[in-house]
């Protein structure tokens, strides 16, 4: 088996020939040892910038070049997703540069500061001079009927780049129109709390937006690919932001809507979902999730657990603590791949990864004790 046909059969819990790798998505401190040279892959701050001072080509032109030599020289993962070969503007979008104030600041023409905090690789609005009045909606803001517009194909330009040079060995999941699960109107809090007063608005917002998902598919499932990303956090550490019984209600219809059209452009569908959603496993499952990425072990998403409870019906990507990846030890990192791989292989349906992402921050050492590790144990299946 190659990589791509090897995360093919684990996502469809079909026997493989040695458990797959894969990185929901790398941060430039780690593209950037590997390659041994500064990045613009998953670098949020100098991305930004280069947008706003119209450097757009350039950044092009490096994440075309640095994400296929990284995964050329991390020949032991098997599946990336569109996360370093990150959508663009397009080529001929007019930037509006902001204004330098120094210290790492930015004043945009609407008054509002963007604040760079290199150290964890964000770039933030920290002050809005609008006034920050509750919206109101109503039904009638969001009619079912709607016709968007193609997006320009240069906005698929690196990830396009990669699928050429990678996509015949390697799963890459491509992008997708977008999903509507949970729709939250004004924010978490303020929609959580429209979802109990007001359903019906929710409703209406969620059909509106899966039509125009359903017509975006079109442009954003990129030819070829074996399967997509879909994603949206619907948990917190203790558990799901709302009841199975509202979920059930407010969401699954849409988002298993979402996934059915999806797959007239691609068989497959991975779901990143950060948090406790145990007690929405079986809904996504019924919904037409494939492979479930993000095992925040941390929400008590164990590998071990969560096969034995829906092995049968969902493939699982993760198993490695990001949190160790950053602080842990080598040998913490080592032991948690063991024991990821010897509760996650058997029976297959299993690829390894870190919990979320190789984020900012992790320590070198351990993303090559976990990748040493791999090697080690990946063809005990």
């Amino acid at each position: 088996m190659n990589s791509r046909e090897r995360v093919q059969a684990a996502i469809a819990r079909q026997p493989v020939d040695q458990v797959p790798l894969g990185f929901y998505a790398v941060d430039h401190d780690t593209v950037a040892r590997v390659l041994g040279r500064p990045t613009f892959v998953r670098n949020k701050v100098a991305v930004q910038i280069a947008l706003w001072e119209g450097r757009r080509d350039e950044v092009a032109a490096g994440l075309k070049e640095d994400v296929v030599e990284f995964y050329r020289r991390i020949d032991c993962a098997d599946l990336l997703l569109p996360k370093e070969a990150q959508l663009l503007p397009p080529r001929d979008y007019e930037p509006e540069c902001p204004r330098a104030l120094g210290d790492n600041r930015w004043e945009d023409r609407h008054g509002r500061i963007y604040q760079a905090v290199w150290s964890v690789n964000e770039i933030q609005c920290v002050y809005d001079p609008r006034p920050a009045a509750a919206r109101q909606f109503r039904v009638e803001d969001f009619p079912a009927e709607i016709q968007v517009k193609p997006p320009d194909p240069s906005v698929f330009e690196v990830f396009d780049h990669v699928q050429a040079a990678l996509g015949g060995q390697r799963y890459i999941a491509s992008p997708t129109g977008g999903v509507t699960a949970l729709t939250l109107l004004g924010g978490t809090e303020e929609g959580l709390v429209r979802c109990i007063q007001e359903p019906e608005v929710v409703l209406a917002a969620s059909t509106r937006s899966t039509a125009t998902q359903n017509q975006l598919d079109q442009y954003y499932v990129r030819s070829g690919a074996p399967g997509v990303l879909m994603e949206q956090d619907l948990a917190g550490s203790n558990g799901p932001l709302v009841s199975p019984a509202m979920f059930r209600q407010l969401a699954l219809p849409f988002l298993a809507e979402r996934i059915a059209h999806v797959r007239n452009w691609a068989p497959q569908v991975i779901f990143h979902n950060c948090g406790n959603n145990i007690p929405l496993m079986s809904m996504f499952a019924d919904a037409g999730v494939d492979c479930y990425q993000s095992l925040q072990t941390t929400a008590g998403m164990e590998v071990g657990r969560l096969k034995a409870m829906f092995g049968a019906r969902l493939c699982f990507w993760g198993g490695v603590p990001v949190e160790l990846l950053i602080e842990g030890t080598p040998d913490q990192v080592r032991q948690a791949v063991r024991h990821a791989m010897q509760v996650g292989a058997p029976g297959g349906g299993f690829i390894l990864g870190p919990s979320h992402s190789i984020a900012f921050g992790t320590r070198y050492d351990n993303f090559l004790a976990m990748l040493d590790e791999f090697v080690r144990w990946r063809d005990r299946v």
